[in-house]
């Protein structure tokens, strides 16, 4: 049985830093591209940041690009993402999502692509607040 779990959300001041842990069982992580997405209230899921199987290529949402950092410890069957210069606008629930295939994972002309239904197995979500 799949399952993604997520730690490390809380609340933090703007500028401020995070660092999200997406831990898997029953899959080996390092054969999948994995993704982070983030749902804020009233919003559609939306995808922040995901790595590639094997080479780990990455790719970043524009709104991010910069501030993030997504990396894989194979040991540890898990995906990080590492939040720094965090804004209010970052506020969300986020999740980790297993790729159904490599292709879903990567930027097209520039343009970030992880469509959340490529995407098969997800974690509950772990809350990140930023706020003065």
């Amino acid at each position: 049985q799949v399952q993604l779990v997520e730690s490390g959300g809380g609340l933090v001041q703007p500028g401020g830093s995070l660092k999200l842990s997406c831990a898997a069982s029953g899959v080996t992580l390092d054969y999948y591209a994995i993704g982070w997405f983030r749902q804020a209230p009233g919003k559609e899921r939306e995808g922040v940041s995901c790595i590639r199987s094997s080479a780990g290529y990455a790719y970043y949402a524009d709104s991010v690009k910069g501030r993030f950092t997504i990396f894989r410890d194979n040991d540890k069957n898990t995906v990080y993402l590492q939040m720094n210069s965090l804004k209010p606008e970052d506020t969300a629930v986020y999740y980790c999502a297993r790729a159904v295939v490599a292709i879903s994972c990567s930027d097209v002309r520039g343009i970030y692509y992880s469509p959340t239904h490529e995407y098969d197995y997800w974690g509950q979500g772990t809350q990140v607040t930023v706020s003065s």
